[in-house]
């Protein structure tokens, strides 16, 4: 990749942490980026190679970022993050652009909730994720966490059926109606959300439950200069624990 387009991260980052669950804070850094404008130019030059992902997780689209690109993530994350989230040694990380640009009705049931970044997480791991701001303002939503009302066996049959079943299957059994979270109900506790700000990072715990925050639903687009345009990570590592 261009080196132009590579992340330039700031090397005095200010890290605030704000408590988005009884056990799990979540690290926000403002201004982590010295050239946060060319991550959007790269992705308005790559507007054609954003695709939808195939197992219809993402309600949006997404582009995979090379592993010259990626390792600048995951060097700022050992260096300044990963202890933090109860991380000892990164096995495997991955990132990409994304946009959210699904209508309401065009989501399926595992869209309609929150969710965790559990894919691949073996025993000894610990899963971080991170999110960065490509847009200004925040009226495209920012990202809110969820702690579970019911028992573990209920949740996890929840999350297995939101997978399982068709739209008007899924809401029958569980009332829950097609659309963007953006509070709690009758089976998660909505703890925090954070406002999305330009230029602005936030890393968390991916076995938390969250969502992003998408409130105004009819201001999403597959445009990169307009759109919500995000940078998103996930890291995989040994957990200090074992």
């Amino acid at each position: 990749m261009d080196s132009q387009f590579l992340p330039a991260f700031n090397p005095r980052p200010r890290i605030q942490s704000i408590r988005i669950g009884p056990d799990d804070h979540a690290y926000v850094i403002d201004d982590v980026l010295l050239n946060p404008e060319r991550m959007v130019e790269l992705a308005q030059l790559n507007r054609h190679q954003f695709k939808r992902p195939p197992v219809f997780a993402y309600p949006g689209l997404e582009l995979g970022m090379p592993a010259d690109f990626s390792s600048r993530l995951d060097e700022f994350f050992r260096q300044h993050i990963r202890r933090l989230l109860g991380g000892r040694r990164t096995l495997r990380m991955s990132c990409r652009l994304s946009m959210v640009n699904f209508a309401p009705q065009e989501l399926a049931p595992r869209q309609w909730s929150c969710h965790r970044d559990l894919d691949d997480v073996a025993p000894g791991e610990c899963i971080a994720a991170s999110v960065l701001y490509l847009f200004k303002g925040s009226r495209l939503g920012g990202t809110s966490f969820y702690l579970p009302k019911r028992s573990p066996a209920e949740t996890n049959q929840l999350v297995r059926d939101a997978v399982a079943m068709e739209g008007p299957e899924f809401t029958r059994r569980y009332a829950v109606a097609q659309g963007y979270m953006v509070d709690s109900n009758e089976y998660f506790e909505r703890t925090c959300t954070l406002p999305a700000q330009w230029n602005r990072m936030v890393f968390y715990n991916g076995a938390m439950f969250h969502s992003g925050a998408i409130t105004a639903p009819q201001s999403l687009n597959d445009d990169p200069q307009t759109g919500r345009l995000t940078l998103n990570g996930f890291f995989a590592s040994s957990s200090k624990a074992t």
